[in-house]
């Protein structure tokens, strides 16, 4: 059987996910696969940023024509904005990046400060970091953090740890990239779980079945994190088929791949269930900024009436 025939009638929240790096097909493949909503966090490009405007720029695109896009195939796009741990390295660029920051956590659509906390665990990372946490509370919003590929173990400790010493609520904190080895620390001090299916590395989704089995779905979500590396964007509702292909509960599927990530980002005030259950209308005869998703000869799509979710 096909993973969309056991999905059917399901709704996904993919709460990490960098759409920017996909295309238009991916959003619609999302879509019919029932992703209705993403976040999108702020993250590396793949080679440094050379000065603060290709920053202010990206932040831009964020808030501005990357929801459009996403509209435009009936999701909704949200956000975290942050200076991630990679670029944190560039001291003098990162001066910088803090100083637009305040710019655009207030605009609509940003759920979080994200993705930010360590890679390399450097200095500088930590410095950052904690100036990100402060930043956080006092905006109000939830932090979305970034767990090193190296020493994870070491690395999400040290994030929590200093998250509590800036005295944040571990339930505004989602620490991302979990596996194995840091679930039952993350879930014990009180913090959100996530956790990146990738297709071969990080977490797997047959993996994922298993922590579900032993830890429960509750604080536990999973996105796909996909970006312009290997990656997939349908990795949450195939792990969804799978969850209850093994016999997970539906109740326990949802939680995990849809009403945690509100719970957790609706403490942002952007967004909650009630705003998921409105209708959303697609009209691609609309433009940002006179631009379009479509090309030359394309028919628009204009759906007439919007589905609610369910």
């Amino acid at each position: 059987m096909n993973f969309m025939d056991s999905i059917a009638g399901m709704s996904f929240f993919d709460m990490h996910v960098h759409m920017i790096s996909r295309t238009t097909d991916d959003y619609q493949a999302m879509a019919d696969a029932g992703v209705v909503a993403v976040v999108e966090p702020a993250f590396w490009m793949g080679q440094p940023r050379t000065g603060v405007d290709s920053f202010r720029d990206y932040f831009a695109t964020l808030v501005g024509w990357e929801r459009f896009r996403a509209s435009q195939f009936g999701v909704r796009h949200y956000c975290t904005i942050g200076l991630n741990s990679k670029e944190a390295n560039q001291e003098a660029l990162a001066e910088q990046v803090m100083e637009i920051l305040p710019l655009f956590i207030y605009k609509e659509g940003v759920v979080g400060i994200g993705e930010i906390g360590f890679d390399d665990q450097t200095r500088a990372e930590e410095k950052y970091y904690r100036a990100q946490l402060d930043l956080a509370k006092e905006a109000s919003l939830p932090v979305q953090i970034h767990t090193p590929h190296r020493d994870k173990k070491k690395g999400t400790s040290r994030s929590m740890d200093i998250a509590i010493e800036h005295g944040l609520e571990p339930g505004m904190v989602i620490v991302d990239h979990n596996n194995e080895e840091t679930v039952r620390e993350v879930l014990d001090r009180g913090f959100w779980a996530g956790f990146t299916i990738y297709p071969f590395t990080k977490m797997g989704n047959e993996r994922m079945v298993e922590v579900v089995k032993q830890y429960g779905p509750e604080r536990i979500m999973i996105n796909s994190a996909a970006d312009w590396g290997v990656s997939d964007p349908l990795a949450v509702p195939k792990t969804a088929a799978l969850m209850k292909q093994h016999g997970i509960s539906g109740e326990a599927i949802k939680l995990v791949t849809f009403g945690n990530a509100i719970t957790a980002f609706a403490q942002s005030g952007q967004l909650s269930l009630d705003d998921l259950l409105q209708p959303m209308s697609i009209d691609q005869s609309q433009r940002f900024n006179g631009s379009s998703v479509l090309r030359g000869g394309q028919a628009p799509r204009i759906d007439k009436e919007a589905t609610i979710i369910k």
